[in-house]
C-alpha cells in the first residue's frame, strides 16, 4: 500500500453541513485501491461546532493526527475584536505552524508517497505547499472551489494574500483539482503558461454506503415523505445559507407575496431551513414579512438524520447566487441520490444549473428575481401534488457516487508517480 498525507482542516469531529464528506469518503475508499491514508486535520478547539456522530465512519486503522490550530476570533480577540493580520489568509492561520511541524513528523514516521491538501480553507494549501517544498514530495492541490473571483474576495490585503497562494500553489502543484468545468476551464484561461493537463475535474458526490444504511435501517421508500394527506408540503434546504452567495431575501420576500395573495399559507406549505449558520440574521426578516408560520429556521442535527430528513421530504431546495456561477453547491449530489424534486434558486448559466438541467432538473428561478421565484414555487408546488416533479435520472445518480471518485483519484495518484519515475 502506497501511503498518502491528505491535509484537510474539514474532518470529523467538525460539525458542517456536507464541507467534511469528500475527504472522509476519499480517506476511506481510496484504500480499495492502494492507497493507505494519513489525515492531517486541525485540532477541535479550532471548529465552531464539534460532533462525534461521524467519527464511527472513520475506518480505525486511517492515523488522523490534529495538529495545534486556533480560532482567530475565539482564541487570538479581545473583546470580539482581532487583528486582520492575524486571520490571514483566514481565521485559522495558526494552524499553517502546527500543520507543518506536524506534516513533518508524520512524513518521517509514515513515509508517504505524495501529499493531498483540500480548500476552502487557504491554510491548508499554505501546509501542502511548505510540506512539498521542503520535503520534494509530488503534491495535488484540491481547490474543489476556484481561490479567487473578480470580485472574490474584496480588494485589500486579503485578496492579495490569497493570489499570493493561489498563484504559488498552481506552479508548484503536480495536479489542480476543482469540482465543476467552469472553474476548470477559467484557470486553465487565467494560467496559460502551465500545461492544459494540470487541472482535473472532480465534482462533488455522495456516499451510497450512507444512503443505503439510512434506507435499509428505516425503511424508506422513494416516495415517502414527510406529508400526510391532509398536511402541507415540505420543502427541505439543508446547511448553510450564505447571506451574500446564497441570499433568500428574494425568495422570502415571494413566499410573503404569495400569502398576501392567499396563494399560499402555512398549512399548504412548510420550508424547513436546516441549519443556515445565519438564523439571527434572517429571522427578524421573516417576522417582518409575517411568514414565520411557513418558513421554518432549524438547529443542526446529525448527518444522518440530516440526510433522513432529505428522503423524507416532498422537495429540495437550492440557494446559489451568479457571482457563483463556476461553483455547484456539494449537497446537489446528494439530492440527486435522495431522488427528490429539486427547486434551484439559480443563475441558468451557472454551473449549479447546469448540472441539474443535465440530470433533468429544471425547476430553476434567478436567486434575486422574486417575480420568477413565485412562478417557479407555485409551478413546483403543482407538480408534487400531482406527482409529476421529475428527480434525478439513474445515469446521474450513478454518475456521482464517491466511490467511483475515490476510484480516479487513486488513478490519478498512480499516474503522478509513474511519471516521477519516468
Amino acid at each position: 500500500m502506497k501511503r498518502v498525507l491528505m491535509v484537510a482542516y474539514h474532518y470529523p469531529p467538525v460539525q458542517v453541513s456536507s464541507g467534511l464528506q469528500r475527504t472522509l469518503a476519499f480517506s476511506k475508499y481510496i484504500r480499495e485501491h492502494g492507497w493507505a491514508p494519513i489525515v492531517l486535520s486541525a485540532n477541535p478547539r479550532a471548529y465552531a461546532n464539534v460532533s462525534t456522530d461521524q467519527l464511527q465512519d472513520i475506518p480505525s486503522d486511517i492515523p488522523v493526527v490534529s495538529a495545534f490550530a486556533l480560532d482567530t476570533s475565539k482564541h487570538l480577540s479581545i473583546g470580539g475584536r482581532y487583528l486582520d493580520a492575524l486571520a490571514l489568509p483566514d481565521r485559522w492561520s495558526s494552524w499553517w505552524l502546527g500543520g507543518v511541524w506536524s506534516g513533518l513528523r508524520i512524513i518521517r514516521k509514515y513515509k508517504p508517497k505524495l501529499i493531498w491538501s483540500t480548500y476552502p480553507i487557504a491554510t491548508a494549501h499554505l501546509i501542502g505547499l511548505t510540506l512539498h517544498k521542503l520535503t520534494g514530495l509530488p503534491w495535488v492541490a484540491d481547490f474543489r472551489d476556484s481561490m479567487t473571483e473578480p470580485t472574490y474576495p474584496r480588494e485589500g490585503a486579503r485578496r492579495k494574500v490569497f493570489l499570493w497562494i493561489e498563484k504559488r500553489t498552481v506552479h508548484a502543484c503536480s495536479k489542480a483539482i476543482f469540482t465543476t468545468p467552469g472553474a476548470v476551464e477559467m484557470y486553465r484561461e487565467r494560467y496559460p503558461d502551465l500545461p492544459s493537463d494540470k487541472w482535473l475535474l472532480m465534482p462533488n458526490g455522495y456516499n451510497e454506503e450512507i444512503f443505503s444504511e439510512i434506507e435499509n435501517v428505516d425503511s424508506l421508500g422513494a416516495t415517502q415523505s414527510l406529508v400526510r394527506e391532509d398536511g402541507p408540503i415540505t420543502l427541505v434546504h439543508s446547511g448553510v445559507i450564505y447571506p451574500d452567495e446564497r441570499d433568500p431575501k428574494p425568495f422570502f420576500q415571494a413566499i410573503s407575496e404569495l400569502k398576501k395573495q392567499h396563494k399560499i399559507n402555512g398549512k399548504g406549505l412548510k420550508v424547513i431551513l436546516r441549519a443556515t449558520g445565519h438564523d439571527e440574521q434572517f429571522r427578524p426578516i421573516l417576522e417582518d414579512l409575517n411568514i414565520q408560520d411557513i418558513v421554518n429556521l432549524e438547529t443542526g442535527i446529525p448527518y444522518r438524520d440530516a440526510l433522513k430528513e432529505m428522503l423524507l421530504a416532498d422537495g429540495l431546495i437550492i440557494f446559489q447566487a451568479a457571482n457563483c456561477n463556476h461553483q455547484v453547491p456539494a449537497k446537489v449530489y446528494e439530492y440527486f441520490r435522495a431522488r427528490k424534486p429539486v427547486l434551484a434558486l439559480t443563475d441558468a448559466a451557472g454551473d449549479t444549473a447546469k448540472t441539474l438541467a443535465d440530470a433533468g432538473l429544471t425547476d430553476i428561478a434567478p436567486l434575486d428575481d422574486s417575480e420568477l421565484i413565485k412562478q417557479t414555487l407555485l409551478a413546483f408546488m403543482t407538480k408534487l401534488k400531482s406527482g409529476s416533479a421529475a428527480i434525478a435520472s439513474d445515469e446521474a445518480v450513478a454518475k456521482y457516487s464517491r466511490q467511483s471518485a475515490a476510484r480516479l483519484l487513486a488513478k490519478w495518484f498512480d499516474a503522478i508517480l509513474q511519471s516521477k519515475v519516468q
